[in-house]
C-alpha cells in the first residue's frame, strides 16, 4: 500500500491534512507539527487545519497508533493533544536553540538588499513590550509560528521565560484546535446532518481565512498609518 501511495504522491497533498492523516496517522502528523513549529522549511505546513482534522478522526488516531481502543473519547483527545503538544514544545525548543546560534552571527553581519539588522532590533523591542505573550499569540498564526521561536531565540529572550509560554502556548493552541474539530464535527452532524469528513475542504479554506484574516488586516492598517504619517 505505501509504495502505491507514493507512487501517486502529488506536492499538493503537502498541504492537505487528510493526506497526512489517512497516509502516516498520528506519526505523521508529529512530524509535521515539529517541522512547522521547528524549522525554517515548515512554515507552508497545514498545522491549524491538520490539528482541527485530527480533532474530527482522534478515536481513529489514537486506536491506530496504540493498537488499542481506550474506549474514551476524551481520554483519546487528551492522549492526541498531549502527544501533538510534546512534538510541538520540541519543534519550537528546536527553533530557539537555532535562532540563538545564529544570532550572533546575525547581529554582526553587514545589511544586504534582503537582510536588515534594524529588522532584528525591532523584534527583540517587539518580544520586550510583550513578553512571553507573544510566543503565545504566535501559535495561533500561520508562517509567523515558525518564524517566532527562531527570533525569539536570535534576539536573546530569556531561555526559562521562552520555556514557559511556550508550553503554555503549545497546549493552548494544540487542545482548542482538537477539541473544536472532534465537538464541532458531532454537533453540526446532529444538528444539520452535515458530516464534516464528507467536506474537509470545506474546513481548510475557513480555517485559513479566520487564521490568515486578523494578519492581514493588521498588516494593511499598520501600512495606512505609515503612509498618513508621511
Amino acid at each position: 500500500m505505501h509504495h502505491i501511495i507514493l507512487l501517486d504522491f502529488q506536492w499538493v497533498h503537502l498541504i492537505q491534512p487528510q493526506w497526512y492523516i489517512e497516509n502516516g496517522g498520528l506519526w505523521f502528523i508529529l512530524f509535521v507539527v515539529f517541522a512547522e513549529t521547528g524549522l525554517f522549511a515548515g512554515f507552508f505546513l497545514p498545522g491549524d487545519s491538520l490539528l482541527f482534522v485530527a480533532g474530527i478522526y482522534s478515536n481513529d488516531l489514537i486506536d491506530a497508533a496504540l493498537g488499542i481502543s481506550l474506549k474514551s473519547s476524551v481520554l483519546d483527545l487528551l492522549v492526541l493533544g498531549l502527544f501533538i503538544s510534546i512534538a510541538g514544545i520540541i519543534g519550537n525548543s528546536v527553533g530557539y536553540w537555532f535562532g540563538k546560534k545564529s544570532g550572533p552571527f546575525l547581529f554582526e553581519r553587514k545589511d544586504t538588499f534582503f537582510f536588515k539588522k534594524k529588522y532584528l532590533y525591532q523584534a527583540k523591542d517587539f518580544y520586550e513590550k510583550h513578553g512571553g505573550g507573544a510566543i503565545v499569540m504566535a501559535r495561533f498564526l500561520p508562517i509567523v509560528r515558525t518564524f517566532a521561536p527562531i527570533v525569539a531565540g536570535i534576539v536573546a529572550m530569556d531561555r526559562k521565560k521562552f520555556a514557559f509560554y511556550n508550553v503554555i502556548g503549545c497546549f493552548a493552541w494544540v487542545f482548542t484546535m482538537i477539541i473544536a474539530g472532534h465537538y464541532l464535527q458531532r454537533i453540526i452532524l446532529d444538528s444539520f446532518n452535515f458530516d464534516l469528513k464528507k467536506h474537509l475542504e470545506v474546513i481548510v479554506i475557513g480555517i485559513v481565512l479566520v487564521t490568515t484574516l486578523p494578519v492581514i488586516v493588521k498588516m494593511l492598517s499598520g501600512k495606512k498609518k505609515n503612509e498618513s504619517a508621511e
